[in-house]
């Protein structure tokens, strides 16, 4: 293979791994084209990277491995995805009822995960009531927003009430991450997450209110020529957010979801839209792929069929998300029609980036099982394959 060039700027040393990034690009190019011809079907476009990544990766065909380049720009990957979901929040949108129900739908979904989750350890059927408590009080706004768009619901009662549920189904477990994974003292977790918000809060008061004049025209001036310094300043204030929450000792996507927060408070209008598209090209295109391909690429679904008690936690986990977050959904009772009630209960129990994260900083830190991962990761692909599918069928249907 031919050297790195090299100009002087550049080590001529070829980056790590650069033949595995080859084949998760091509992943990543085939995982659209592929969905394109099973569109009936509807299968999103995150599972068919996961999978493919499966069938690459060293547990299968063996094409690719993770490490140098790949876990790099997979890191960069996990931060965008969550960055982007900080982004869609409008909290206009979902103010009032919506978050107060949200609110209180996702506190009975953590008494309802945590509970089981504990008494899932107290039988010695699990080993980490932390991590399978965490991974079951998650919603995937992420994943959420496009369905949504897709079948024009965003803008409607029923709408507002499942993004309510997913803004705050993902971010209250992003805080819970913060404070309780992968950290030795809690206390000390509660103090740096305090100081971060309060960190987080000034950037958004200083976006906000901090405009000078030639900077404000040159951005404007900026947004469709090749200097895009409005792209550029979300990209600062991405990374200066990650390096404050990795110094803190706090998990990255924290700082990735409060830069999304920030940033969507500024882009707002129509005069915003050219950002947010750089944004999601960037994200979409490059960098959240990798790490879901990556994250394929790392699942050894073997461990899954080890025995019949492994294969049977995928199903059961399944079961466990729609229950612990699907029956809040009855606190709506007063605010949708009863036929609405299930799809918002199918549409809240959606949960996949975050579980993603989470099992792997399990994992990495001891804390379960590689064959517990691999089935909540299955989990969550079926519930975001099929729990949409059947939540906007039984609303056609009017069920």
């Amino acid at each position: 293979m031919a050297d790195w060039p090299s100009n002087g700027l550049y080590s001529r040393a070829v980056p790590q791994n650069l033949s595995s990034l080859a084949v998760v690009a091509t992943v990543a190019v085939l995982a659209p084209i592929l969905g394109d011809y099973v569109a009936r079907v509807r299968i999103p476009i995150v599972v068919l990277e996961l999978l493919l990544g499966i069938l690459v990766g060293p547990h299968v065909l063996k094409l690719a491995t993770t490490g140098g380049i790949v876990d790099t720009l997979a890191t960069f990957g996990l931060a965008f995805l969550f960055f982007l979901s900080g982004l869609e929040i409008d909290f206009d949108r979902v103010r009032g009822r919506p978050i107060e129900l949200a609110g209180l739908g996702w506190l009975v979904s953590v008494a309802l995960g945590f509970g089981v989750a504990a008494i899932l350890h107290a039988e010695g059927r699990i080993i980490s009531t932390l991590v399978i408590g965490l991974c079951l009080v998650t919603t995937s706004l992420g994943t959420l927003i496009p369905t949504l768009k897709d079948d024009d619901l965003l803008g409607t009662r029923f709408g507002v009430f499942v993004v309510g549920a997913g803004t705050i189904g993902e971010f209250g477990p992003i805080v819970l991450v913060s404070l309780l994974l992968g950290v030795n003292r809690a206390g000390r977790a509660a103090v740096f997450l305090a100081v971060f918000t309060a960190i987080a809060v000034a950037a958004a008061v200083l976006a906000l209110r901090w405009r000078p004049t030639r900077v404000v025209a040159l951005v404007q001036r900026t947004m469709r020529r090749s200097e895009q310094l409005a792209v550029r300043l979300s990209w600062l204030l991405l990374v200066l957010l990650l390096y404050v929450t990795s110094r803190f000792g706090l998990d990255v996507i924290l700082g990735a979801f409060a830069a999304g927060l920030v940033v969507g408070l500024v882009a707002q209008g129509p005069e915003s839209d050219p950002v947010r598209a750089g944004l999601d090209a960037i994200g979409y295109g490059v960098f959240i792929p990798v790490f879901f391909v990556a994250s394929g690429m790392n699942l050894d679904v073997g461990a899954l069929f080890s025995s019949l008690g492994t294969a049977l936690r995928l199903p059961a986990f399944l079961v466990l998300l729609l229950i612990v977050r699907g029956l809040p959904a009855v606190l709506y009772r007063r605010e949708l029609p009863r036929t609405d009630l299930i799809p918002l209960a199918l549409l809240s129990a959606t949960a996949f980036p975050l579980i993603v994260a989470i099992t792997a900083i399990a994992v990495e830190t001891g804390q379960i099982k590689p064959a517990y991962s691999v089935a909540l990761i299955g989990a969550g692909v079926v519930s975001i394959s099929v729990f949409p599918m059947v939540a906007f069928a039984l609303r056609r249907e009017g069920v």
